[in-house]
C-alpha cells in the first residue's frame, strides 16, 4: 500500500511539474514580447484577448493546424526523435529541484520535489549534456547545409561551456559537502548565508553559462538568422517547429534560473511575510529574477562571433573557474 502511494505522489508531483513549467513557458514567450516590445519603445501583443494574453493560445493553435513539411530526402527516424530529444532534457532538468521545504499532508510527509537523490547535480550535467543531441540529430536528418552548420555551432558552444559549467558549480559542492540539491539549500540556511556571497565568480561563470546553454545572446550563434535562416531547426514546421524554441530558450531557461537559485540563492530560503507560502513564492521570486536578466540581455547585447565564443570559453572562463576552484578547495580545507 505505501509502495503504491508513494508511486501515485510521484506521479501527481510529475503532473503538476509537467503542466506547471510547460504552461508557464507557453506565457514566457508573451512576457518576453511584452519585454521586448517595450525596450525597443512598442507595445508588443495586444490584439489577441485582454493585453495580448491570449496570443501564446492563438500561436500554439496556429502552429498545430500548420502544415508540416518533411525534407524530400530526410533521415526521418532521427527527424522526430530530435523533437523528443529537444524537449526531454530540459524537462527533466526539474525533476531534481527542490521548490520548497518538506511538509505533511494527510498525515503524509511529502517532498515538493520529484526525485530527491543525493546525486542530483550529477543528473544536471546528465540532462544538460543530452540536449545536445536533439541539436545535432535535427541537424543532420534535416539533410541541410544551414541546418548542419546552425547544429555544428551549437555543439562546439554546449562542450565549450559545459566543462566551464561543471567547474563552476564544484565549489559550491566543496561548500555544501553534497551534490543534493536539497542538502545544497539546507546547508545555505544552516549557515544563514547564500553561496552567493562565497562564490560570486563561480555565479557570473554560472551565468555565462547559462547564457550559453540555453542559446540565448550573446551565444546564439546556432540560430544566427542574417546567416542561416533560423538555424538547427530550419526544417521543421508546425508544432515541431515551435517545440525547439519552448525547449531550448524557455523551459531550458527556467529550469537552469531554479537552479542558480538552489545553488546560489538559498533556494526557498526567505523572510516569511507570505504565511505558509512564502517558501514557494520566494522560489519562484528568485528565479524569474533571473529569468528577467536573460531576457534582459537577449533584448540589449549584440551577437558575438562563432570563433570568440568559444575562445572565451576555453581560453577565460575554463581558466578563471579551476582557479575558483582550487581557490575555495583551499579555503575550504583551513577554515
Amino acid at each position: 500500500m505505501e509502495i503504491l502511494l508513494s508511486v501515485l505522489i510521484t506521479l501527481v508531483k510529475v503532473l503538476v511539474v509537467l503542466g506547471v513549467f510547460l504552461g508557464i513557458g507557453a506565457y514566457l514567450t508573451w512576457f518576453e514580447r511584452k519585454l521586448a516590445g517595450h525596450i525597443q519603445a512598442r507595445m508588443g501583443p495586444k490584439l489577441v484577448g485582454p493585453f495580448g494574453l491570449l496570443q501564446p493560445l492563438a500561436d500554439g493553435i496556429k502552429l498545430l493546424t500548420k502544415e508540416s513539411v518533411i525534407p524530400q530526402n530526410a533521415d526521418k527516424p532521427v527527424y522526430y526523435l530530435a523533437v523528443v530529444m529537444a524537449v526531454a532534457p530540459a524537462l527533466l532538468l526539474f525533476s531534481v529541484i527542490p521548490f520548497g521545504p518538506e511538509f505533511t499532508l494527510f498525515g503524509y510527509k511529502i517532498k515538493p520535489i520529484v526525485s530527491d537523490v543525493n546525486i542530483a547535480l550529477l543528473l544536471v550535467f546528465a540532462f544538460g549534456s543530452l540536449a545536445v543531441y536533439g541539436t545535432i540529430f535535427s541537424g543532420w536528418a534535416s539533410n541541410s547545409k544551414y541546418a548542419f552548420i546552425g547544429s555544428l555551432r551549437k555543439s562546439a558552444v554546449i562542450i565549450s561551456y559545459e566543462v566551464v559549467l561543471g567547474f563552476s558549480v564544484l565549489g559550491v559542492i566543496l561548500l555544501a559537502g553534497t551534490m543534493s540539491t536539497t542538502g545544497i539549500v539546507q546547508a545555505q540556511i544552516e549557515r544563514g548565508l547564500w553561496f552567493i556571497v562565497y562564490q560570486p565568480v563561480a555565479f557570473v561563470l554560472y551565468l555565462f553559462c547559462m547564457l550559453a546553454e540555453s542559446g540565448r545572446v550573446p551565444f546564439d550563434i546556432q540560430e544566427a538568422e542574417a546567416e542561416l535562416v533560423t538555424g538547427y531547426n530550419v526544417e521543421y514546421g508546425g508544432m515541431r517547429f515551435g517545440v525547439f524554441p519552448l525547449a531550448e530558450w524557455y523551459l531550458n531557461v527556467m529550469a537552469l534560473s531554479a537552479i542558480a537559485v538552489v545553488l546560489f540563492f538559498g533556494g526557498w530560503s526567505g523572510p516569511n511575510i507570505f504565511g505558509p507560502l512564502s517558501p514557494y513564492l520566494w522560489f519562484i521570486i528568485k528565479m524569474f529574477g533571473l529569468v528577467f536578466f536573460v531576457l534582459w540581455i537577449h533584448w540589449t547585447l549584440p551577437r558575438f562571433q562563432a570563433k570568440d565564443i568559444t575562445e572565451i570559453g576555453w581560453k577565460i572562463m575554463l581558466p578563471i573557474s579551476i582557479v575558483n576552484v582550487v581557490v575555495t578547495a583551499l579555503l575550504a580545507y583551513v577554515f
